[in-house]
């Protein structure tokens, strides 16, 4: 168990969630129809695009973490 108050040694890993936060804010850049994938417009499957970022993203910083404390 580790002592109380000891903090585990961090990395900067965690810097790399601010993608997927930061990636949907600026609207003007995808508030848009063109250019359409299958049909859909940009708008729509950016959004998409900014789930699945998320998910890598965090499933890519839970790994490094994971593997940091071992």
């Amino acid at each position: 168990m580790a002592e109380h108050g000891a903090r585990p040694a961090r990395r900067g890993w965690q810097w790399l969630l601010l993608i997927p936060i930061l990636a949907p804010l600026p609207v003007g850049l995808y508030d848009r129809l063109e250019p359409r994938l299958w049909g859909i417009p940009f708008f729509y499957w950016y959004q998409v695009g900014c789930a699945f970022l998320a998910t890598a993203v965090t499933v890519l910083v839970y790994q490094l973490s994971r593997r940091g404390r071992r």
